[in-house]
């Protein structure tokens, strides 16, 4: 007797016996939409001078800043965004789903508001930001520092969405178990929750570390456009599009390189396997 195929083998079996023409169609047009420019990118590139171009001076300030900036985003990110997810995944508090929807909020607000409400609130005159220079003669507008605030805003929610969804789905009796062994909250935190999530961590930090590399709105708003200083490389970018459109090209490419490299890190937690 022939013996029954798994649910995988049934559900491939069912996939591959075709598409219907209309749905097939706008599949391949939308495939191209999203293929095509990317495409042209590699095809216009000036692969010849493409190492002149990606040591000049600018271009190499423009990747070394931005490089820096992304990892200390993701520093930030990882300090206060991992006991942010663990509160919304662990604890019940008045407000939780208000609190998760404000975290989140940065994800779909325009890049541009953002820098917008951080100027308003850690700028000189901002809410906070008149304290900060008052008291301490700090000042994050339009620095380096500034930067790295601009892109953990942005950010940041990719981390904590990450790290709260592997937190809902770990066995919440590990830590239970290590509470009856005495072990205190904190402890259990560190010693039992923290290696049982640290995949979503990864995959977290990995994905906040691109979004703040990529990061243009809130950048050029808050931080300003400075080269040496500001000036990151989608701000290199936009600047060079207008002068030197072969060097936009170049840099537009190590970010996709980018982009390309994270999707290939990350393809066993998003992707399935064909």
């Amino acid at each position: 007797m022939k013996a029954q195929d798994s649910p995988a083998v049934r559900r491939r079996r069912r996939v591959s016996r075709g598409a219907p023409l209309p749905l097939l169609v706008p599949a391949l047009i939308g495939v191209a939409f999203l293929v095509l420019p990317l495409v042209a990118l590699l095809v216009r590139a000036p692969w010849r001078s493409m190492p002149d171009l990606l040591t000049s001076t600018e271009v190499w300030q423009a990747l070394r800043l931005s490089l820096v900036c992304a990892t200390a985003a993701t520093v930030v990110s990882l300090v206060v965004g991992v006991p942010l997810a663990w509160l919304l995944a662990r604890v019940e508090f008045p407000g939780r789903r208000l609190v998760r929807a404000l975290v989140t909020l940065p994800l779909v607000l325009p890049p541009v508001v953002g820098g917008v409400a951080l100027l308003m609130a850690l700028g000189r005159n901002g809410v906070v930001g008149r304290l900060l220079d008052d008291w301490f003669g700090v000042t994050l507008p339009f620095t380096t520092t500034g930067v790295v605030v601009a892109e953990a805003f942005v950010a940041m929610p990719f981390l904590v969405i990450s790290v709260e969804g592997t937190l809902r789905a770990a066995d919440p009796r590990y830590e239970e178990a290590a509470a009856t062994l005495g072990a205190s909250r904190f402890t259990a935190f560190r010693r039992v929750t923290l290696p049982l999530v640290a995949p979503g961590i990864a995959a977290g930090a990995v994905l906040a570390w691109a979004r703040a590399l990529g990061e243009f709105g809130a950048t050029i708003t808050f931080a300003g456009n400075f080269p040496g200083r500001t000036q990151t490389m989608p701000l290199a970018v936009y600047l060079a599009l207008q002068n030197d459109p072969e060097a936009a090209i170049a840099l537009s490419l190590v970010l996709l390189a980018v982009s390309v490299a994270v999707l290939a890190g990350l393809r066993d937690r998003w992707m399935t396997a064909s």
